[in-house]
Formats: C-alpha cells, sequence, structure tokens
C-alpha cells in the first residue's frame, strides 16, 4: 500500500493516457484498470492483420496528433496546476533526480490569477521585466508562451483599469529592446523558437506600445468627496506614503495645491534618506541657486547609481524548512490554517521568509 500523507517524499499522482492528453486518477479508482484494458484490445485488434489497416490506423493517430497540437498553440491559456507551489531543488537526490529551472517554476506558480490581485500586480510586473532583461532565453518554449499569455491579460487590465500604465510602458520597452537584440544576433545566442516567432511577438508588443501611449484617462464623476476637498495635512500624508518619486510628481500634476506640496524639500529628503545611505548623499551632492541641498535632483541622481528599496503589498515565499515556493493566502491562513503548501515544520510561520523579484531570480541560477 503506497504512502499517500502531505510529505514531498510522497510517491505523488498515477496518470492515465487518454485520447484527451493525460488524466490524473485516484489510486485507488478503477480508471486506471478500464484504461489499461481498452489499450489492451486495441493492441491486440491492430496486430499484423494487413498493411492497410495498420497505415489507416498509423494516419488516424498523426490526424489526431497535429489538430491537438493545434489546439495547443493557439491557447491562450496558462497551462493548469492544482497546486500554487513548486519545491526548489538544485542538485539529484535520492528521492528526487534533477533540478528545477526558472521556467518551470514561471509555469507552476500560478500567475495568472496573481496579476488580478492588487497587492501582487506590482510584484508580477517586475517579475517580468528583470526576466525581460536577462532571464528571457533561460524560459523553455511552455514557460514563453505563459510569460506572453500573462503579459497579453496584463495589458488587457491596464487598457480596462487604466491601473499603473507607467510601470507597463517600461515592462514592454525593456522586452522590446532585448527582443531587437536577439533577434539581430539571431545565432549568436541560445533563442529558443523559430525566428519567425519572436518576430511576431515582437511586433505584438509594439502594438500594445502604441495602444498604451493612446490611453486617456477618463475622469469618473462623482458627486462625493473628491482629492481636492480634503485638508492640506492629509494630503501632505498621502504624498509621505508614497515610495516612488516619479508617483510623487504625477499626483503633483492634478492640482496647483498638490503640485505646491509635491516640491516640498523635506519630502523628498525623507524619500532620499529611506532609499539610500549617508554615504551615497556625500558623493552626490547637488546643491541649489540659494546654496541648499536640491534633494529632488538628488534624489533622481541617487536613482541612477543605487538601486532604490521596493515595496510590494504581497510577495512570493519560500519556507526554508520545506525548500518550497508558494504564494500565501492570508484570508486562508487565518481562516483554515493553511500554509499554502504541505509544510511539516511544527511551527511554519517561522521558516517562511518573502521572496523579492531579484531573489525569485537568483535561486535559479545554477
Amino acid at each position: 500500500m503506497p504512502f499517500l500523507g502531505q510529505d514531498w517524499r510522497s510517491p505523488g499522482w498515477r496518470w492515465i493516457k487518454t485520447e484527451d492528453g493525460w488524466k490524473r486518477c485516484e489510486p485507488s479508482s478503477s480508471e486506471l484498470e478500464e484504461e489499461n484494458n481498452r489499450l489492451n484490445d486495441i493492441s491486440h485488434a491492430v496486430i499484423l492483420d494487413n498493411d492497410e489497416e495498420i497505415y489507416n490506423a498509423d494516419c488516424e493517430f498523426a490526424s489526431k496528433k497535429r489538430k491537438k497540437d493545434h489546439f495547443r498553440n493557439n491557447a491562450k491559456s496558462q497551462y493548469f496546476y492544482g497546486e500554487k507551489w513548486i519545491y526548489v531543488h538544485k542538485e539529484s537526490t535520492k528521492e528526487r533526480h534533477g533540478y528545477c529551472t526558472l521556467g518551470e517554476a514561471f509555469n507552476r506558480l500560478d500567475f495568472s490569477s496573481a496579476i488580478q490581485d492588487i497587492r501582487r500586480f506590482n510584484y508580477v510586473v517586475k517579475l517580468l521585466q528583470l526576466i525581460a532583461k536577462s532571464q528571457l532565453t533561460s524560459l523553455s518554449g511552455a514557460a514563453q508562451k505563459n510569460y506572453f499569455n500573462i503579459l497579453d491579460k496584463i495589458v488587457q487590465k491596464v487598457l480596462e483599469d487604466q491601473y499603473n500604465p507607467r510601470l507597463i510602458k517600461d515592462l514592454l520597452q525593456d522586452l522590446s529592446s532585448t527582443l531587437c537584440t536577439l533577434i539581430r544576433g539571431v545565432g549568436k545566442s541560445v533563442l529558443v523558437g523559430n525566428i519567425n516567432i519572436w518576430i511576431c511577438r515582437l511586433e505584438t508588443i509594439l502594438l500594445w506600445q502604441q495602444q498604451l501611449s493612446n490611453l486617456q484617462m477618463t475622469k469618473q464623476v462623482n458627486n462625493g468627496c473628491t482629492l481636492s476637498d480634503l485638508p492640506l495635512h492629509m494630503l501632505n500624508n498621502i504624498l509621505y506614503r508614497f515610495s516612488d518619486g516619479w508617483d510623487i510628481i504625477t499626483l503633483g500634476q492634478v492640482t496647483p495645491t498638490l503640485y505646491m506640496l509635491s516640491e516640498d524639500r523635506q519630502l523628498w529628503k525623507k524619500l532620499c534618506q529611506y532609499h539610500f545611505a549617508e554615504k551615497q548623499f556625500c558623493r552626490h551632492l547637488i546643491l541649489s541657486e540659494k546654496g541648499h541641498i536640491d534633494w529632488k535632483l538628488m534624489y533622481f541622481a541617487l536613482q541612477k547609481c543605487y538601486p532604490i528599496k521596493e515595496q510590494y503589498g504581497d510577495t512570493l515565499h519560500f519556507c526554508r524548512h520545506c525548500s518550497i515556493l508558494f504564494w500565501k493566502d492570508y484570508h486562508l491562513a487565518l481562516l483554515l490554517k493553511d500554509t499554502g503548501h504541505p509544510c511539516t515544520a511544527n511551527d511554519p510561520n517561522s521558516c517562511f521568509m518573502p521572496v523579492s523579484p531579484q531573489h525569485f531570480i537568483d535561486l535559479f541560477k545554477f
């Protein structure tokens, strides 16, 4: 009797091959026996009766395979996996053979649902941007398809909801630059897939960029309280909550009052102190005409030289005890005490570690 616990060392699921593809079945179910009996009957029926029957069977099988491949190539949905976690192993062990790749992790983790959550949206976009800059050629063919399908959903979401278009424009700009370099240097770098497919993807990206450049923010008419009706101290507190200088500048363009508050020296000083160290200030001192430190210009000068701190509403988590990468659903964790993965630790919460987008990429560098 096999051991079917939640431990990652369990034998796993059993699969049977049907006409519609591989299907997962329970070990105790009778589907496996029925399928095996059906396959045995077919195999006995095709035993060298004559050459014509064998030829017809081969043609029918090839026709079904072409239809299945055509359906998979035209599919716009992400490959489905029941679990939203993946075991990160970098070497072979007695229980597991091989290692986990970036493309496999990208397929297994549920990024299609993550972009619908406003807490995880920026995290997924930043991760796609890092992959576009350096790790695009590391993805397999299936992972590339999922990558561009998720990117398509992101663009459509931005066009519908008008949420953070500047972040998506930066992502598409980096991705188009990478694709242009790969297409021009074809043969010099490892490019998975046909060159014509990459050219079509580049044309799609250019179309997305044009759609985003023509995007106009629509003003929703609301008879209630607006941002301009708030007192100055509340508007000032809102500006102090921002961690990105470009967001402060964008909000300052709404009204003259917000522009005046966005030019406050103390606001930009706090922003510089949050992202950068004092030693970095001394190397890039920028003085204004009155002899004071221009903190606004210093922020953008330091941003070009040093990385800024990243803030996300929700991130992927890594369990140090189980070596599993997963999404942690806080609502299920509170209601059902679900950790998000089959953890065997006595105190699972003490083993969890948030994973930044760059750390996610580093986990699969060997």
